[in-house]
């Protein structure tokens, strides 16, 4: 993983080292700290890519408000992995297009 580890003047306080998945390979990243993070961190710059152009999306905002680093976590599209804290064992995944919403159970 690639972090910074040490500032002059800002303090990293970070959670637990754990272990999730990102298309089906196996990474780690600290507890609680936003998706998005976790994944940069371990080299990944592309998150989704857009319906109709087919074009890559990744980390932009940075704030939730826009909609480029959305993913599947979880079974879950559109995700805002910004925004988002890592928890073990989350499986993340590229989305494709705008994503399919799982239909729910009666």
């Amino acid at each position: 993983m690639d972090l910074i580890e040490e500032h002059p003047i800002l303090d990293f306080p970070r959670g637990e080292k754990v272990s999730f998945f990102f298309d089906g390979r196996e990474m780690e990243g600290y507890e609680g700290e936003p998706i998005a993070v976790a994944l940069h961190a371990n080299g990944i710059r592309v998150y989704r890519e857009t319906a109709e152009m087919h074009r890559p999306r990744g980390f932009f905002c940075a704030i939730g408000k826009c909609s480029s680093c959305f993913m599947v976590v979880d079974g879950v599209p559109n995700v805002r992995t910004c925004i988002t804290p890592l928890k073990p064992g989350m499986k993340v995944e590229t989305q494709h297009g705008k994503g399919c919403v799982p239909e729910a159970e009666e």
